[in-house]
């Protein structure tokens, strides 16, 4: 009898494991395939480097440090995964040539920041596979679970060849085909959420590097290099991604992730034609997309989707819960899939161990883990469908990015103050007021001032996306918006309509500090110049904050 039984090695189970193993609960890890195995998901972001070093320290599992940063991915998992040091979309036009006035980027604060990762997702999961084996979890791999019976004690995990295993609790981290999703017949039908996309993805060889693709003059030419960031292609209700794990000297790989999601509604999947032909027949719309992948060469099938989206009437019950994509699925857009994971996996670990300790694993003890997960996803559904509604006017599209890079901004202070807080006194009251917020879906979560201009970003490009207003209209109200609110930082860029290049430099920094302490609301004035001193300290001692 373990105390936990998990579906699925990959990422989300594989930390679940480490940190129940680490903290003395008996688990056993199963999966019907065996590492390395590939896996998508491969960009990370600065909120989820927060909860992975908070995660670390609260579960002592130190290796989740490792994972946290690209120069641990590269130094301690392996040489095979790419820099991300900023967020950068290109707009485009079908038949014309992409027009320089349609950039945007957000290049993260390189004085303070650690380059986030683009993860080699096999090496990192394998990785995360074997510190949860050294903490004591049980594996077994090619088990292909069939059947999941409950009783008063426990749990009966069956494989097709007949074998048995029991466990107090069981945890679903095994993706879209959760056993226990089809058991309890969980999945909404329709899937509740509004955004719809579908997707192609391949790794790939000899990929051009962006920057040469997209030869400008410096005036239209980003502060850091297109290829070292996470690069949008974005089309109307589509985007391609570029996410390149040859990037840095220290890299190895000579791979980049490369794909196209769309809104099926409004590109079909055809009929009679591969994978790899509907992609070249979108890329080919777009000269310059076009030559982004001119040469390229795949390394492995192709793989197509139907709709992406999918959801769950509920997440968890009594004794199982369903982690992570097992739960639910949105859209690769902004990369929050695997930070929403991490955060998933932070409130999931404490209510798991309490719960061996105890031996209740009943469904009311983990309705907070339910609320936080469906909030995440349905925060993120909102959040992907107005992007792709404003992706058909580049003026409604810059101010959709500011309020999500704010947002994301601000929330990446929020939790590093929790974290710097229960660090110095070790009081878990800080980290749970991370979980007790009125908008939990939000990244800013706890700041209701926030929550508004992210409801009034919903509803002006819902009345784009139904002709009621046109995308001038509704980016000027947005900027209005932007402009009216005193919790926007001024001299960041946020308010700067034709600012294309968010560039945090010293300049630009000191000068927001500077408002944050003269002219900023008390909350935000805490979070900016909490983080800057954070920041300062740690620059002193010859490191970045995160």
């Amino acid at each position: 009898m373990y105390d936990v039984a998990i579906l699925g090695s990959g990422f989300a189970g594989s930390m679940l494991g480490a940190i129940l193993a680490r903290n003395g609960a008996k688990v056993l890890l199963l999966d019907s395939k065996s590492h390395p195995k590939f896996a998508i998901g491969e960009s990370t972001i600065p909120n989820m480097l927060v909860t992975l070093r908070t995660m670390a320290l609260r579960y002592d599992v130190p290796e989740l440090m490792a994972v946290s940063t690209f120069s641990g991915c590269q130094k301690i998992v392996s040489a095979a995964h790419g820099q991300k040091i900023h967020f950068g979309f290109m707009n485009h036009q079908e038949g014309a040539e992409q027009d320089p006035r349609q950039l945007t980027m957000f290049n993260f604060p390189k004085l303070m920041l650690h380059p986030a990762a683009h993860m080699l997702r096999q090496d990192v999961d394998a990785y995360l596979y074997n510190v949860a084996v050294k903490y004591g979890c049980a594996t077994r791999t090619n088990f292909t679970a069939e059947k999941i019976d409950f009783d008063g004690s426990g749990v009966t995990i069956a494989s097709e060849r007949g074998e048995e295993m029991r466990a107090r609790y069981i945890v679903d981290a095994s993706g879209y085909r959760s056993l226990l999703a089809k058991k309890f017949g969980l999945r909404e039908d329709p899937c509740r959420y509004r955004h719809h996309s579908r997707s192609i993805w391949n790794h790939m060889r000899d990929t051009p590097r962006t920057d040469d693709v997209f030869r400008r003059p410096k005036r239209d030419t980003p502060p850091v290099p297109w290829y070292d960031g996470t690069v949008h292609h974005l089309f109307d209700h589509g985007w391609f991604w570029v996410i390149a794990f040859d990037n840095h000297p220290s890299s190895r790989n000579p791979l980049c992730s490369v794909g196209l999601t769309l809104d099926e509604r409004r590109y079909p999947k055809p009929e009679g034609v591969t994978p790899e032909e509907d992609f070249w027949h979108h890329a080919n719309r777009f000269p310059g997309i076009a030559r982004q992948f001119e040469g390229v060469k795949p390394v492995r099938e192709w793989v197509a989707t139907d709709r992406l989206q999918y959801s769950s009437s509920q997440t968890v019950g009594d004794r199982w819960v369903l982690l992570a994509h097992a739960a639910a699925f949105i859209d690769p857009l902004f990369s929050r899939g695997l930070h929403n994971t991490c955060e998933a996996v932070n409130i999931l670990a404490w209510r798991i161990l309490r719960a061996v300790e105890d031996d209740d694993f009943s469904a009311e003890r983990f309705a907070p883990v339910n609320s936080r997960q469906q909030a995440l996803f349905d925060g993120n559904d909102k959040l992907v469908n107005a992007a792709y509604q404003s992706f058909a006017d580049h003026e409604l599209w810059s101010a959709v990015f500011r309020i999500w890079a704010w947002g994301s901004n601000a929330g990446t202070f929020r939790a590093l103050e929790a974290f710097r807080r229960w660090r110095k006194d070790g009081d878990n009251a800080h980290l749970l007021e991370l979980e007790e917020v009125e908008n939990p879906g939000l990244h800013w979560s706890d700041h209701e001032g926030y929550a508004e201009l992210f409801d009034d970003m919903v509803a002006q490009c819902d009345a784009f996306d139904r002709g009621e207003i046109t995308g001038r209209e509704a980016a000027d109200a947005l900027y209005d918006h932007l402009e009216r609110a005193p919790f926007v930082p001024r001299h960041w860029g946020w308010t700067e309509r034709d600012l294309r290049f968010i560039n945090p430099n010293l300049r630009r920094v000191s000068r927001t500090m500077w408002w944050a302490a003269r002219q900023a609301p008390p909350d935000v004035r805490r979070l900016m110049l909490g983080f800057l001193r954070e920041s300062t300290k740690e620059l002193v001692r010859g490191r970045r904050v995160l």
